[in-house]
């Protein structure tokens, strides 16, 4: 396996394939009606949270940016098409020369939302957006998952460092998009390399249980991993009697042991018992790590032990119980006719039950009370109010076709903070609730 199949930028693989099929029996139907290229606005939102969360987290925009910006019709991607008889020709000879020429409006990356938040705002003509669907989708449903628990599990950690562990459980591609994810909502660093090797997010790891079973005792391991990595290094103690490892690890490492991870067993009651074992030995610097099965309950619960970090896995990648943000992308207004100075028509799917939306090209502000503080996400069209002018939370991304808004990491990141320093004191709470903030429609 190469750099390019683990989907890093050696040759930019396109990404016009990571779609359903009826993008492509849309564009061709409305190729031959004519309509194609009537003017057409997109919006991404949810009509609801995942149950009991207060809020959600934007994560992918940059991923999103990069699809875009690489969707493309090369001669393999478009023999494909041509072989499966996917599209006919007239249809293909007009993606051949596709390249994205629309705007691109969203909330910028690490900042939250809310139900019914205009999360990204696509405009172009019809044919060029409906394509975009599903990789954007599948991007900002997955990433903004991810970042969402990693922002809760960032709050019940309570300063604490946190350590994204969950390549081994998703697939390897999904590996490093979490661990991109999960860096915006909180996390310090990730065992994953082909994240840090893409998205430069500090790597971390030592050594596995394997690795002390493979020596003749605990105390030959710990011996060649010190000698090896240093006295910096983090033991695994929890192979075989935790109590004589932490006594065996201090013996070969000193004092300056940089830190023991715990992998099992009651973790409360063990770190409170190695952490005053650490301390009796004189390794009063030496760091604790836990793993094993966390999430942002099981976090919490460990509030009151004496834990320096966190590792956490399969929890985080899948979501914690919510895989998927429900994040749709609509139609919500489209020109009368092709011609370019044709005005916007608002549209909406009135269908019943839940599935109905609200039709037309919407602004997004968020009200502030007399502390600055949140109470209100507002969503409208037409004009904003002179009052909220200021807090409009869409930002251009994309201007005619090309990236205008690409950011370092550490930028989203230091967003999220800031975003959710601006919420209610209840948006950190772990228990079920609704949003921390209502949606207001103007």
């Amino acid at each position: 396996m190469n750099a390019s199949d683990l989907g890093l930028p050696v040759d930019v693989p396109s990404t016009a394939l990571f779609t359903d099929q009826y993008e492509f029996t849309m564009l061709q139907a409305a190729l031959k009606a004519g309509t194609a290229e009537r003017r057409s606005v997109f919006e991404v939102f949810t009509r609801r949270l995942p149950e009991g969360r207060r809020y959600g987290v934007v994560g992918g925009t940059g991923r999103v940016l990069d699809a875009v910006e690489n969707f493309r019709f090369d001669a393999g991607v478009l023999g494909f098409l041509r072989d499966h008889d996917i599209v006919d020709e007239p249809t293909l000879r007009w993606l051949a020369s596709y390249r994205f020429s629309g705007d691109i409006w969203g909330y910028p990356e690490g900042e939250v939302y809310f139900p019914g938040s205009p999360i990204l705002r696509v405009e172009g003509s019809f044919a060029e957006c409906v394509l975009l669907e599903t990789v954007i989708l599948s991007i900002l449903n997955h990433d903004s998952a991810i970042a969402a628990a990693a922002s809760r599990m960032s709050a019940a950690a309570g300063g604490r460092a946190l350590i994204e562990m969950g390549a081994r459980r998703t697939h390897e591609l999904s590996a490093v998009a979490s661990s991109r994810a999960a860096y915006v909502g909180g996390f310090s660093s990730t065992s994953d390399l082909a994240a840090g090797f893409r998205y430069g997010i500090p790597t971390v790891g030592t050594s596995a249980h394997a690795f002390t079973l493979l020596h003749d005792s605990e105390r030959d391991a710990f011996r060649a991993q010190v000698d090896s990595l240093g006295r910096g290094t983090t033991l695994l103690v929890d192979t075989y009697d935790v109590a004589e490892a932490v006594r065996t690890a201090v013996e070969i490492a000193g004092p300056e042991l940089g830190a023991v991870r715990i992998d099992s067993g009651d973790l409360l009651l063990v770190a409170h018992r190695v952490r005053q074992q650490l301390d009796e030995l004189g390794a009063t610097n030496t760091k604790i790590v836990v793993t094993s099965d966390l999430d942002e309950y099981a976090i919490a619960s460990l509030a009151a032990a004496p834990v320096d970090a966190y590792g956490v896995g399969t929890q985080l990648v899948t979501g914690s119980g919510h895989p998927t943000c429900s994040m749709v992308y609509k139609l919500v207004a489209r020109a009368q006719s092709a011609d370019p100075k044709a005005p916007l028509q608002p549209v909406a799917k009135k269908s019943l039950g839940a599935k109905s939306s609200m039709g037309g090209r919407k602004w997004a502000a968020r009200r502030s009370d007399a502390y600055g503080i949140a109470e209100a996400e507002v969503i409208g069209t037409g004009a904003v109010p002179t009052a909220l002018a200021d807090s409009q939370l869409l930002v251009e991304l994309v201007k005619a076709g090309a990236v205008v808004a690409r950011e370092p990491l550490d930028s989203a990141r230091a967003r999220h903070i800031e975003a959710l320093a601006a919420l209610p004191m209840s948006a950190s709470q772990l228990s079920r609730g609704e949003p921390v903030i209502p949606t207001e429609y103007v």
